[in-house]
């Protein structure tokens, strides 16, 4: 192999001290990377659906509270397994509360598929009774379950199937029998919608509870991916120590062959299922189905495969008539927020749409009549929480105070926006069913994250949370200092985080961080404590910019990538390494690069650039060819490898290897089920290939987030050490 270092993270192959690897003596990561840095958050806090209080799990995972939210007050233990009959559980991953409030269902021993999937054991509370009995004894592990509204009925997933328990008399049905692994999946998504569309259900009651609506997922066309799977070091298992295990499952790649979804209503009392057909066969994907105040009234929202054009239907789940009601279309891709912040009421319903440049809301009838536009201005309205409809306002989060602040607004009738939060800092809110109650989150670069409960009336009823001894903790470290730029007469957003003994008189090294993805941001008023604080300590100043393509300045400054990712955003990151290089506190010989997951893809992009400043570059689980992501994601931003030869040609870090001069390092998890770990083998490959080299660590059986037994700690003490050597 013409590789100069390829390295094995293993238990025995790195410690903080290790010097034999070549390794430093990364004293203190810990306090940056170690649980004492964590901030918490109010855990599970669930309002009931009167909004007339709300629960909260314990810190021991025990017991699940009421409090009331006019005072705040704690008002009864609602479960406590030390007290309840037949239990056979000692501790609560997490609750849901019925809608009739007459039950609570609670699960542990939570396990994983993707991202947001997990299957648990289920059980459900009585209050009355304090029975706690499992959700069903012939699954003993249950997927997505969902309460019918009456609260009698519970829906659940196990295996690709749907199963039905009702409650009342511990009875349980078989809504479908034709779940198969890796060729039929009802109820849930597949890999890619729960991906790329943030979901997790496929399923929803009519509000009669009379009806269940889900999607059916045919993927036996789309073609099987696989990795090893090997004993490893983290949680080892001995079933691989001698021959590696396999992990399949169907990952589309860009151009490839989709799963097959279609709607289904299934009657409770009869027990039919019906088809739902849809009249337009230019539609590729279903993001989302959800009944509208009206049991006659399934709202379903479809994209065609380019996602550039949405259309809503209204469906009656018994008759399976459809009716079109919306078309919304875009020149470039349609932003996730014109599916993702839909709301459905009574006699209206609001989408966000980004037709005058900005995301903004706008209400329709159901005849699909405009109603008029909601929010507008020269911002985004960044989160949509609801309409209400007693004191006839909305309430959005925004970037009306600048594109790195999100602020809570309400909006009145007439179109008036009130700021509920600071100006500067980054909020965002969760409300109570009947609006008159909301929790907010509020940080700020030298505020960690404060939860505060307030009513609609705009007055504090209590703090909830407000991380004091985070921020006592770290009182004395660096915070953001922002700054713009610019980059071909464009202005872009920027912060530089500096030693906390900074010399203004002396010349440091920096390491350029940023991630880059389309419509995402790096340059936030918030707070942030983790490795970047840390290189301060070890005399590095970090920047990170936020180029073309990335979210919170409307489309006109995200479209410009359309087509063509990894351009302009690696001719800004150059950019924004040459402006670095001009400051008189920075070393220009000792500016590194480093991102992950897109941020490694746009390392690998703006290394490869013939002007790249680069001392040294890390990325980590980085993309090389967009040919071999998945279909939703790839095609959104690049149309089909079919339809886009030359863009995906020129967007693919893999095909300009030979122009990396700098020294380079790769990092990624074998286990990785979003950036596949075949993206490095083949730049690897493409290195050698081309009479090249980089250097390579890779993670067994660890996962996109390479997480788990410290491998954080080791990517980010490595990589320190990799710009240790190259740059200083």
């Amino acid at each position: 192999m013409t590789l100069r270092n390829i390295i094995t993270a293993t238990a025995a192959a790195f410690t903080l001290t290790a010097t034999a690897a070549g390794v430093a003596d990364f004293k203190d990561i810990d306090r940056y990377l170690g649980p004492e840095h964590y901030c918490t958050a109010p855990r599970s806090f669930t309002y009931t659906s009167d909004g007339a209080f709300y629960l909260q799990l314990s810190t021991d995972g025990r017991k699940v509270v009421k409090y009331d939210t006019r005072t705040g007050k704690e008002v009864e233990t609602v479960v406590d397994l030390a007290k309840t009959r037949e239990n056979t559980i000692d501790h609560i991953d997490g609750f849901r509360m019925s809608p009739d409030g007459r039950k609570v269902m609670v699960w542990n021993e939570t396990s994983y598929i993707y991202r947001r999937s997990f299957t648990a054991s289920y059980f459900i509370y009585n209050l009355h009774s304090r029975e706690l009995k499992p959700l069903s004894t012939n699954h003993p592990r249950q997927q997505a379950p969902i309460f019918s509204p009456d609260g009698r009925m519970v829906a659940f997933v196990d295996k690709g199937n749907i199963y039905l328990c009702k409650l009342d008399f511990w009875t349980e049905v078989d809504v479908t029998t034709d779940g198969r692994k890796n060729e039929v999946i009802n109820g849930v998504p597949d890999w890619t919608y729960e991906e790329e569309f943030t979901t997790s259900s496929s399923m929803t009651w009519s509000p009669d509870s009379r009806m269940l609506c889900y999607l059916k997922y045919r993927e036996a066309d789309v073609r099987l991916f696989s990795f090893p799977l090997y004993e490893g070091y983290c949680h080892p298992d001995k079933n691989y120590a001698l021959y590696p295990g396999q992990f399949t499952y169907k990952y589309p790649v860009a151009g490839e062959k989709n799963s097959t979804v279609s709607i289904h209503s299934y009657d409770i009392d009869n027990r039919v299922t019906k088809d739902i057909t849809l009249p337009d066969n230019r539609i590729e994907y279903i993001p989302r189905i959800e009944y509208a105040f009206s049991a006659e009234r399934l709202m379903v929202t479809t994209l065609n495969r380019a996602q550039t054009r949405m259309e809503i239907y209204a469906v009656n789940p018994r008759s399976t008539v459809t009716k079109p009601i919306l078309t919304e279309e875009h020149s470039a891709w349609l932003s996730p927020a014109a599916y993702e912040n839909i709301r459905w009421y009574p006699d209206f319903f609001v989408i966000t749409s980004s037709r005058t440049g900005y995301d903004h809301l706008y209400r329709y009838a159901y005849t699909g009549a405009p109603l008029g536009q909601i929010t507008s201005g020269e911002y985004d309205v960044t989160a949509y929480y609801g309409y209400d409809a007693k004191r006839a306002c909305h309430y959005i989060q925004s970037t009306r105070t600048g594109a790195i602040n999100r602020v809570v607004s309400r909006v009145d009738a007439k179109g008036k926006v009130t700021d509920l939060t600071p100006a500067a800092g980054m909020a965002s809110a969760t409300f109570s069913p009947d609006m008159a109650f909301y929790t907010v989150r509020f940080t700020d670069v030298t505020t960690p994250p404060v939860y505060t409960l307030r009513t609609s009336a705009d007055k504090d009823i209590k703090v909830l949370e407000d991380n004091a001894a985070v921020k006592a903790r770290y009182s004395a470290e660096p915070h953001r200092e922002f700054f713009t730029m610019q980059s071909d007469g464009v202005t872009l957003n920027g912060y530089m985080l500096k030693p906390a003994s900074f010399d203004p008189t002396k010349k440091y090294p920096v390491v350029m961080f940023q991630y880059s993805g389309p419509g995402s941001q790096q340059v936030l008023n918030e707070w942030n404590i983790g490795w970047m604080t840390y290189y301060t300590t070890r005399g590095y100043i970090i920047i990170c910019v936020d180029g073309r393509g990335t979210g919170g300045r409307g489309r006109a400054f995200q479209d410009v990538v359309y087509r063509n990712l990894g351009h302009y955003e690696s001719i800004d990151q150059v950019n924004a390494a040459r402006w670095a290089a001009t400051q008189t506190f920075v070393d220009p010989r000792r500016i590194g690069l480093h991102g992950w997951s897109y941020g490694g893809y746009e390392t690998l992009m703006a290394a490869s650039r013939p002007d790249a400043p680069y001392a040294a570059a890390v990325a980590v689980a980085p993309v090389t060819d967009w040919r071999y992501y998945d279909t939703v994601y790839a095609e959104r931003y690049m149309l089909t490898p079919q339809e886009n030869a030359d863009g995906y040609f020129n967007s693919a870090p893999i095909n300009f290897v030979k122009d990396v001069k700098c020294p380079l390092l790769v990092m990624h998890g074998t286990a990785d089920d979003n950036v596949h770990f075949s993206n490095t083998v083949e730049y690897v490959a493409a290195m050698e290939g081309a009479g090249r080299w980089c250097d390579v660590l890779f993670f067994p059986n660890m996962d996109h987030s390479i997480n788990g037994c410290g491998a954080q700690t080791v990517v980010f003490a490595r990589m320190l050490d990799y710009f240790d050597r190259n740059m200083k």
